[in-house]
């Protein structure tokens, strides 16, 4: 067999492995979450749903910069006529401030339970109902064989679920789609003012199942997901300030 046919052989059972997984291929019309080029590292290029997404986060900053991301990826996936059910034993989000992010905060239905195991029973048997578009939980830890009940609870539903993990006392291996980390970064202003501008964040993929890690630098705006690079800020704050000299 040829070297050219060994690897179109390779190609076609990659293919088929994330088709039997149910990953979407990538077509020419097919919607992304705007998250440019950390979207490349998905397999297919297309960011996965009906899957569990993990985010990590080691302090207060870094929590509420999740929750605004995820914010942001709610806003993507409800679009207009979408719900979600956000369970957990910690209050860390306000909910109105859901709605910069393209949000009704009226279509998400905030669960509060005192026991972490509760919360993930919860997650577990929200996931199960294919009427819904996401399931979002907080607790502080997160092993294998609890990862894997909520994935299969995804993989009949298709229904996406994020998991939000605050300061978590050791990283456990999971079954986990992709796990993210999230910190915030200096806001940014269209007109280059300062002040406080659109949430910024360092966004980074510490692993994707079929992928590869990346990182990037996203904001958000009324417009949606951007990236851009941390030079973008240190050039509009050293404008501002030489402006201000003169």
């Amino acid at each position: 067999m040829m070297l050219e046919d060994k690897q179109a052989l390779i190609s076609k059972l990659k293919k088929d492995l994330l088709a039997w997984q149910g990953i979407p291929q990538r077509s020419n019309d097919a919607s992304t979450m705007g998250l440019g080029p950390l979207e490349k590292a998905f397999p297919n290029g297309v960011f996965p749903k009906g899957v569990i997404h993990e985010f990590v986060s080691f302090n207060r900053m870094d929590s509420a910069a999740s929750c605004g991301f995820i914010g942001g990826l709610l806003g993507k996936l409800m679009q207009a006529d979408g719900n979600c059910i956000w369970i957990g034993s910690i209050q860390t989000v306000f909910p109105a401030a859901i709605r910069s992010f393209g949000v009704d905060p009226a279509s998400i239905v905030f669960v509060s339970m005192k026991r972490e195991k509760d919360v993930l029973w919860a997650m577990e048997e929200a996931l199960k109902c294919q009427g819904i578009t996401a399931v979002l939980a907080e607790i502080h830890q997160l092993d294998f064989v609890q990862s894997r009940r909520l994935q299969l609870a995804v993989e009949k539903s298709r229904v996406t679920g994020f998991i939000l993990q605050h300061n978590p006392k050791i990283l456990l291996a999971t079954s986990c789609a992709a796990r993210w980390k999230v910190t915030s970064l200096p806001s940014q202003s269209d007109d280059g003012l300062p002040g406080i501008g659109y949430p910024c964040w360092d966004v980074e993929l510490l692993k994707v199942r079929n992928g590869s890690p990346a990182k990037e630098q996203i904001t958000w705006s009324p417009q949606g997901f951007k990236t851009f690079s941390k030079k973008e800020i240190q050039v509009k704050d050293w404008n501002y300030n030489y402006q201000n000299l003169g």
